[in-house]
């Protein structure tokens, strides 16, 4: 039977874009990031694209969290946000311009008329965004995108469909729009990166991935030259509370102080981008329009990032420390609570701590990875939905001469008992098997409090409901804590164990934990019990049976 095509977008289907945007930037970054040689030789076009789209993919998630069936028009504003906020880099952010143009478009209408003519205000406003335009560009890409898909109007996958056909040709010929690519043999990375976004819209409306190009990038390792040869010294990039005036008056003090200016947003939160020899000079020129914050700079003869709200540990205005400077070998644990956060600290781990609906992005694990000063890293993300966020930070610092390790737990007491058998001094992949085995021996379970209604693979749940999950799928609901707790407990402690692991949450009842524990040495007399408190943030109880 033939498949039946949407005539109009819905929300699952921006968060099916979102997520698959996500899966082709990961799949590509790295050699998006090799190609980069416009406007900076930097190396971080792939990577500034998947930040910016992870962003934009958890604003999405965010409001799937909030309602079961979000509105359009709100789903399309938090993905534009998202992008908006979360920003990296020169193409990053007019990406997240492309984005906030389709959106105020789309919000209108969800039909094939309606994505035809977003992609075309996308195309205007962004390249409006860019104080000089240049092509050959992502902007370039952006156009011929808008262009072919506003030939005729068709249904959503058909227009999709022309846009991404119109991209990969514009594409194709950006070598010749820009001398420095032509000189490299290399297409435009930032193109290259809007082109992915465009194949993974193609896949959410149609259920099919665009047939991909499977040579070689055109000149996947180019010659560049050294960062620093010419140009400004720092990318400076904020974001900036501020009314259109003072933006208006922004821009031109910082064209007059630099170049690469992209500047993106409206309605009083605003993206600054802009490459710069005097970083004090932007970041004084963003104080006298507004409130600026999340400042990263960047110094391009390094990797690091200086100062800033948002950039969580990592290297500051000095750089990254040098391969050659590291020694030895560290553990880096993302933690769900202050509690679990100190225990593992004392253990020696370098933790990221993970708050309540905002899950760390790859750059705050990049730069923990950084701060942790070791040749080897074994990272724990403790989350299953943080995999493509620590495998992205991963090959990052690998690409620095780290060597990373990642153990997939899923769950804070799988990283617990993979840190119970660290041993720095054994071989490192000796080391990483072990740690791997213990979190996989360990079965996890968690009790949390239902904020809604909805359906759960135990039936459905009403607000208020105490729900017992193991293994990350709801297998019990209940009504009060201690008694949900011993099921669950029951259920885990069914296939056997040697251990069970308790993490309280600071408002968990006072008498858990010693309820919990009696239980164990009334009914499992060889299972050992040890309880470590989450502290606040954490889930209400965390369990673990190994």
């Amino acid at each position: 039977m033939p498949q039946t095509l949407p005539q109009a977008l819905d929300s699952a289907v921006v968060r099916s874009w979102c997520s698959l945007a996500l899966e082709a930037l990961g799949r590509e970054r790295e050699e998006i990031d090799s190609i980069n040689v416009y406007p900076v030789a930097d190396g971080d076009t792939g990577t500034n694209l998947y930040l910016t789209v992870e962003s934009a993919s958890q604003a999405v998630e965010a409001v799937f969290a909030a309602i079961t069936v979000p509105d359009f028009a709100d789903t399309v504003r938090a993905m534009a946000h998202g992008a908006l906020i979360g920003a990296r880099g020169n193409s990053g952010t007019i990406l997240s311009q492309l984005l906030r143009g389709m959106s105020e478009v789309l919000a209108e209408g969800r039909d094939g008329d309606h994505l035809a003519r977003a992609l075309g205000r996308a195309s205007v406003s962004a390249r409006e965004a860019v104080a000089h335009p240049v092509e050959g560009t992502i902007l370039t890409v952006a156009a011929a995108a808008a262009s072919a898909a506003a030939e005729g109007s068709r249904d959503v996958a058909a227009v999709a469909r022309a846009a991404y056909a119109g991209a990969r040709t514009a594409l194709e010929a950006t070598p010749a729009q820009l001398a420095v690519l032509e000189r490299a043999g290399v297409v435009d990375a930032g193109g290259r990166g809007l082109v992915a976004v465009l194949g993974a819209l193609v896949e959410a409306v149609s259920g099919q991935a665009p047939v991909r190009d499977r040579r070689a990038p055109r000149g996947a390792a180019p010659v560049m030259e050294p960062c620093s040869a010419a140009g400004p010294a720092y990318e400076v990039i904020y974001l900036l509370e501020a009314d259109r005036a003072a933006v208006t008056r922004l821009r031109e003090r910082l064209d007059a102080l630099g170049d690469s200016l992209v500047v993106v947003g409206g309605d009083g939160l605003w993206n600054v981008h802009v490459h710069v020899d005097d970083a004090g000079a932007a970041v004084e020129a963003g104080i006298e329009a507004g409130r600026p914050h999340r400042i990263r700079i960047t110094h391009f003869g390094t990797s690091g990032a200086a100062g800033g709200h948002g950039a969580a540990g990592g290297a500051g205005a000095s750089g990254t420390q040098a391969p050659g400077d590291r020694a030895g070998r560290a553990v880096v644990a993302v933690l769900p609570g202050e509690g679990l956060a100190r225990l593992c600290a004392e253990a020696g781990a370098t933790t990221v701590l993970a708050r309540p609906g905002e899950p760390p992005a790859s750059g705050e694990l990049v730069d923990a990875i950084r701060s942790a000063g070791a040749r080897e890293v074994v990272l724990l993300p403790n989350d299953a939905a943080l995999r493509h966020t620590a495998a992205a930070a991963a090959e990052q610092v690998r690409a620095e001469g780290i060597r990373v390790a990642l153990v997939p737990t899923r769950a804070a007491v799988q990283g617990i008992a993979a840190l119970a058998v660290h041993e720095p001094e054994r071989r490192f992949d000796e080391d990483v098997v072990a740690m791997t085995a213990a979190a996989g021996a360990t079965r996890y379970g968690e009790l949390a409090v239902a904020e809604r209604q909805s359906f759960t693979s135990a039936g459905v749940c009403q607000a208020g409901d105490v729900l017992g999950l193991i293994d990350g799928d709801v297998a019990v609901i209940g009504q009060d804590v201690r008694a949900t707790a011993v099921t669950v407990l029951n259920r885990m402690l069914s296939a056997g164990g040697e251990l069970v692991t308790l993490v309280l949450a600071e408002d968990a009842p006072e008498d858990l934990a010693a309820r919990l524990e009696a239980h164990v040495r009334g009914t499992h007399l060889a299972v050992d019990t040890v309880t470590y408190p989450g502290g606040p943030q954490a889930p209400l109880l965390l369990i673990g049976v190994e």
